[in-house]
């Protein structure tokens, strides 16, 4: 409640008319849905719907078989995902606006995370698809998918703490960097910019690795 107050008064210091926030349990698909009829409610409308928020993972460390991770896991980082978008699409379909989806370089292949990687994959997975059923259709909505590698964000310097050698990345780049790519459209971004090194070396086919740097340099 309070990181949530926080990030509405730092809207108002830095420009914006008028900021609120909703607390919601991601946990409850019903409380997700909830967001967004507030935000209909108070907003009239949303141009831009960004999915950020992350929780029931579990420890970093080996997978014990703790299916109650894997669990909360695939609801609060996968299914509210869905929720929340599922609820917003007229909204979002009548402002022609734009969906920013927050997902990991573990979404690709992680040890250590494993129910978080496996989230992130059917995030992906999921918005890859939508992103393309929606361009079938003619829908002139963007689905932007931001693939960030270690960033010192209080929860991930938390949870990792001195487990890797990995030096985290600064979170207010991070942010400018998904902020310009959801704004320009672009169906993806990945940050920082190394993170392709182990995409790249985990597929040999020359295809895959054309379409990665593509995607990365343009709005393809």
């Amino acid at each position: 409640l309070l990181f949530c107050f926080q990030v509405a008064q730092k809207c108002l210091e830095l420009g914006a008319s008028s900021a609120r926030h909703v607390v919601s349990d991601m946990n409850n698909l019903t409380s997700a849905q909830n967001v967004i009829e507030d935000a209909r409610n108070k907003l009239r409308g949303l141009d831009y719907l960004v999915l950020n928020h992350v929780g029931g993972s579990g420890r970093f460390g080996p997978f014990q078989g703790d299916m109650a991770a894997v669990t909360s896991s695939m609801t609060v980082n996968f299914l509210s995902y869905v929720q929340l978008t599922v609820s917003a699409m007229t909204m979002l379909q009548e402002s022609q606006g734009s969906i920013i989806v927050i997902s990991s370089l573990s979404g690709k292949e992680a040890p250590f995370t494993l129910s978080y990687s496996a989230a992130k994959f059917a995030l992906e997975g999921f918005y890859s698809s939508l992103r393309r059923e929606l361009r079938l259709r003619e829908i002139s909505l963007s689905v932007t998918v931001a693939v960030l590698g270690y960033i010192d964000t209080d929860n991930a310097l938390k949870i990792i703490g001195d487990k890797i050698t990995m030096q985290a990345n600064p979170k207010e780049e991070c942010a400018r960097e998904v902020v310009r790519a959801g704004v320009l459209r672009h169906r993806e971004v990945i940050y920082p910019y190394w993170s392709l090194k182990p995409l790249l070396l985990g597929n040999h086919k020359t295809g895959f690795i054309l379409t990665r740097l593509n995607v990365y340099h343009h709005n393809l």
